[in-house]
């Protein structure tokens, strides 16, 4: 797992989190869980809706955290890339500045291979940059053992 790293100020920042996952499961159903509001619904976060379309609207809630996000999507190519921008944590909900996220999939002989790329953490001020970043990651690995679990639920 690389991570780069920007100079910003006197702080070293991480800018992006990359994940990687082999899911046993095809392509096509991979996509939906990742690009439909059942889907999304199901493990990421509680509540989510989405207009899949470049420009369109993402929405997801975490009631367990009292909270939500709202992103645009910037990327589809089904069923290979899925891409959105979101706010960065702890800037205000109005914040121009966005990281992006970023999944890419191939199929492998085991399944799926998925990767998770996002950036852009070191745009934000240092203090909130590494808070984000250590949020972001830590939520993205448990997000992403419940998409296992739901595919694999599902199977």
């Amino acid at each position: 797992m690389a991570t780069q790293r920007l100079q910003r100020g006197v702080g070293v920042v991480a800018d992006r989190i990359e994940r990687e996952r082999v899911l046993r499961h095809p392509i096509e159903r991979v996509w939906t869980a990742l690009t439909t509001a059942e889907g999304l619904s199901r493990w990421f976060g509680s509540v989510a809706e989405i207009d899949l379309r470049p420009g369109g609207r993402a929405y997801f809630r975490w009631d367990d955290l009292d909270d939500d996000s709202v992103g645009t999507i910037t990327v589809v190519d089904p069923p290979h890339r899925f891409a959105f921008r979101w706010g960065i944590e702890g800037l205000p909900k109005d914040d121009a500045l966005q990281t992006l996220v970023e999944f890419t999939l191939e199929p492998v002989p085991e399944g799926t291979r998925l990767r998770l790329v996002e950036s852009g953490f070191a745009q934000a001020a240092d203090d909130v940059a590494r808070s984000a970043h250590k949020a972001n990651s830590q939520g993205w690995d448990a997000e992403l053992s419940d998409l296992a679990a739901y595919l694999d639920a599902v199977a």
